[in-house]
């Protein structure tokens, strides 16, 4: 079964986009653009979202 992780190696903040772009084999820089989008168009909802997914996802582990 696959598992969804942060990842450390790549992380800009949390690792948390490379853990979506490993998971589901896109660019990473795709989900840090969807972010910021959603940042922009949600008066920063996106950051509140980002932190939150962070917090709750774990490391992969080593």
């Amino acid at each position: 079964m696959k598992k969804f992780y942060r990842i450390k190696e790549g992380k800009i903040f949390f690792g948390f986009c490379v853990g979506l772009g490993e998971y589901f084999k896109i660019d990473p820089i795709l989900f840090r653009l969807l972010f910021v989008a959603i940042t922009l168009a949600g008066f920063g909802l996106g950051i509140l979202l980002y932190i939150i997914a962070s917090l709750v996802t774990p490391f992969k582990p080593s």
